[in-house]
């Protein structure tokens, strides 16, 4: 799955256009590396989001096309 659309179905990030606005802007790694929007992300990799100050380490858990909200949290699990 691309990186922008897991930030948005995860709600990590609430749209998917501020996702690939992030990614392109350097703030976001995936396994340590520079990202881009169309990366590829799967079950095992380590999301790193620069938020101003603020640094926000998740690792991926499961790939869901589509969740519910109160679902959303079992893609991920905060380092």
């Amino acid at each position: 799955m691309r990186l922008d659309k897991f930030l948005k179905v995860s709600r990590l990030i609430k749209r998917r256009t501020v996702a690939a606005e992030a990614a392109d802007g350097g703030r976001i790694t995936v396994n340590g590396k520079t990202a881009k929007p169309s990366t590829s992300v799967k079950e095992g990799d380590v999301i790193t989001i620069s938020f101003g100050t603020k640094e926000v380490s998740v690792r991926v858990k499961a790939i869901m096309d589509s969740t519910k909200k109160e679902n959303a949290d079992e893609m991920f699990d905060y380092l």
